[in-house]
């Protein structure tokens, strides 16, 4: 009675809902994560077994704890340590369901955080079956810990999800370190799968509403190179205004080309499109006038928007003079043609009831086209769902702490998925500030936007990180916490740079396009020097055999976060459905990749990326890797060509004059890498040529390659 009693009030106040079902079993063991000091109220009010809460000792001594324990079974432990696990391990193998969280204390950044051993040693030691639980909304009440300037609540929304029951098995001999060890990480991984499984399946327009709800409008949010900052507020403000203008040129659905820098207005003018059901195709604006050609025709797109300041000051007015079949607008001349109804509209109605006044969209409807690199091929059009954007940010979520005190420094360019998601989909659902750069080749300048407004975080390729950190003092990334390395493999002497001038451990990760991006990555809590990372939750791997390469493979994912498709040059406009050998759903990465006994990822290289040599299968990532171990402070890129009479050679480019094969030699010995590795030639250049996301254009390379064979042909 007194149960229902509690539950039943819990529901009036903070509105829960119980997402999943949970099964009685003869050993059961329930783990949480801990946002308040309501939890075990709630699940003990909410869950369908009535369990013993095992709750700290440092906990129980408050006033304020100890009289709502009298109505609730507990056992008092120190839950950090594996011995005095033993008391709950008695009451599993007695039939008692009991309740554990493995953080220990209740969470401080809003994220999961440690998790002990003592859970997991109690659940390997009695076979118990494992009901991962996970809490989300509590945390934002003046129950919570949580620090961080946002308006706290009495009553926010809470939402309790009970995930599939598990086992947590540890293989016999080993010692009894080695088997908490491997305990522990299971448990580890579950809690951050519950986190993953409790995300909304919604769109990124509802979630930027939510977000603005949640940490108040007032909230300032935005930073552009022009030092205007955006609120919540005016971003919504901003994103509906640009989004009716788009709209009224446009049909709902349609693919609207966006060719613009990284400022505010680029923010809210995508968040407009995605309010009013448009589907921004971000046009990469390094490409010139055939990629951009190619890029609307693929997307089959008839509207450009972009921004006259933009076009004159990048020096663009060539290349969109250009453009064929398409009609370009310019924002200075949109702004006119908001009036007075529309200015009634917005002041009146659309900022009050956003979600009333704009046109709702499902999940599973695309939301952006991306275009692949080009890096070593044409660019195909990628279209990504609400559903795979915000399915990637709760799994990098799930397993980094991100929290409203965090301050990004996004120079990533937006037509490049790694730039959009983790440099403004994901601090803005997170409350986190963020301080957009037009260029991430502004070297000098970047470092000290860091060292100026503090930032926190910062993502970029192994070059630019490489570039910012020879360039920036060694105060400048003293605010810095988080440093993380994708778009390409990172170099160790990258790693080793930042670990020596600024004290910094850069974590590697790794992801494509058409993942959104990210599928794997090293977090503070679980990383591994050389791979790439754990995959993220929601993430499922699979290896297609290589002929020639023994123990690795073509690696192959499925997900919520993988696209729905390619738009081709020969079929424009006309979703091509994801699929590889494995069946539908799952996307062929065209990356070998391994996996070690600890879950991390390896990128051996890029199918494409290989040579064969004699009859053998040479990576040319291990002989870029060699030039880099041979001449650490210049930029080295290998292709392969073939020759003639020769069957394939490689060709290495770079930016070291004095390099010779002497060198490599030695290099390849101390790296221990076949002699095979070693180029035919070496070709010096002043500048490796790179994509505008920083990747080495491969395609230009090869191009060179070519007619550097052709050239020594013509000599012999």
């Amino acid at each position: 009675m007194a149960r229902a009693l509690v539950r039943a009030l819990l529901r009036l106040l903070f509105r829960v809902r119980v997402r999943g079902s949970m099964e009685p079993h003869a050993r059961l063991l329930v783990v949480s994560n801990h946002q308040s000091f309501l939890d075990g109220i709630l699940l003990g009010a909410f869950l369908p077994v009535a369990p013993v809460w095992l709750i700290h000792t440092a906990f129980i001594r408050r006033w304020y704890v100890r009289w709502p324990l009298r109505f609730i079974p507990h056992l008092e432990v120190d839950t950090s340590n594996p011995l005095a696990m033993k008391a709950a391990a008695h009451l599993i193998e007695a039939g008692q369901p009991v309740l554990i969280f493995p953080e220990g204390r209740i969470t401080v950044t809003g994220s999961l955080m440690k998790i002990y051993e003592g859970p997991a040693f109690v659940a390997e030691k009695t076979g118990a079956t494992v009901v991962p639980v996970h809490i989300d909304g509590a945390v934002y009440s003046r129950f919570g810990r949580m620090s961080g300037d946002f308006p706290r609540r009495w009553f926010p929304r809470i939402t309790i999800t009970i995930l599939p029951p598990l086992q947590i098995a540890v293989p016999g001999g080993l010692s009894a370190k080695a088997r908490r060890r491997l305990a522990v990480e299971v448990m580890r991984k579950a809690m951050q799968e519950a986190v993953y499984q409790s995300r909304e399946d919604t769109t990124l327009w509802p979630a930027l509403l939510g977000a603005a709800s949640l940490y108040g409008r007032r909230r300032r949010i935005l930073c552009d190179a022009r030092q205007e900052e955006f609120s919540y507020g005016k971003l919504l403000k901003a994103s509906l205004a640009l989004g009716r203008l788009v709209a009224g040129l446009s049909r709902p659905g349609e693919t609207v080309g966006v060719l613009m820098p990284n400022i505010n207005t680029t923010v809210a003018l995508l968040y407009g499109m995605f309010a009013f059901r448009r589907v921004p195709a971000m046009l990469n604006y390094t490409a010139g006038t055939e990629g951009l050609q190619s890029a609307c025709r693929v997307a089959g797109v008839r509207l450009v928007v972009t921004a006259r300041a933009f076009v004159e000051r990048a020096r663009l007015e060539g290349v969109v003079e250009k453009l064929e079949g398409v009609r370009v607008v310019y924002l200075e001349d949109l702004r006119a043609c908001f009036g007075l109804l529309d200015k009634l509209w917005l002041m009146l109605w659309a900022l009050w009831f956003p979600r009333r006044a704009t046109s709702p969209c499902a999940p599973e409807d695309p939301a952006v086209v991306l275009f692949t690199s080009g890096s070593e091929g044409r660019p195909k059009g990628v279209v990504l769902t609400h559903r795979a954007f915000l399915a990637n940010v709760a799994q990098c979520r799930a397993v980094i702490e991100f929290s409203s005190k965090d301050r990004f420094l996004s120079a990533l360019p937006l037509f490049h998925s790694f730039g959009l998601t983790v440099g403004v989909f994901l601090p803005l659902m997170t409350g986190a500030w963020i301080c957009l750069y037009p260029s991430p080749l502004h070297y000098r300048i970047i470092p000290e936007r860091i060292y100026d407004f503090d930032c926190t975080t910062l993502f970029g390729s192994s070059t630019f990180l490489g570039n910012y950190a020879r360039c920036a003092h060694p105060y400048d990334f003293r605010s810095l916490r988080l440093v993380v390395a994708g778009a390409e493999k990172l170099a160790p002497e990258v790693r080793q740079l930042y670990l020596d001038k600024f004290g910094i451990r850069v974590l590697e990760g790794y992801g494509v396009t058409e993942t959104a991006p990210v599928i794997s990555v090293n977090t503070p809590a679980a990383a591994k020097a050389g791979s790439v990372g754990e995959p993220v939750p929601g993430i499922e791997c699979r290896f297609e055999p290589v002929e020639g390469l023994a123990n690795a493979g073509v690696l192959h994912v499925r997900g919520a976060n993988v696209m729905s498709g390619y738009l081709r040059e020969n079929r424009p406009g006309e979703v091509e459905p994801v699929s590889s050998v494995f069946g539908e759903g799952w996307y062929n990465t065209g990356d070998v990749a391994a996996m070690d006994e600890d879950g991390f990822l390896h990128i051996v290289g890029r199918m494409k990326r290989f040579a064969k040599v004699a009859g053998e299968m040479v990576s040319l990532e291990l002989v870029e890797r060699i030039a880099a171990e041979a001449s650490p402070d210049c930029q080295h890129a290998a292709t392969a060509v073939r020759e003639a009479g020769r069957g394939e050679s490689i060709l290495l480019f770079t930016e070291d004059a004095r390099l010779r094969r002497e060198r490599l030699l030695e290099a390849a010995r101390e790296l221990g890498a076949p002699e095979l590795a070693i180029p035919r030639r070496i070709v010096h250049v002043e500048e490796l040529p790179l994509l505008g996301t920083g990747k080495k254009d491969y395609v230009r390379l090869r191009r060179m390659a070519e007619q550097a064979i052709a050239q020594a042909s013509g000599r012999a």
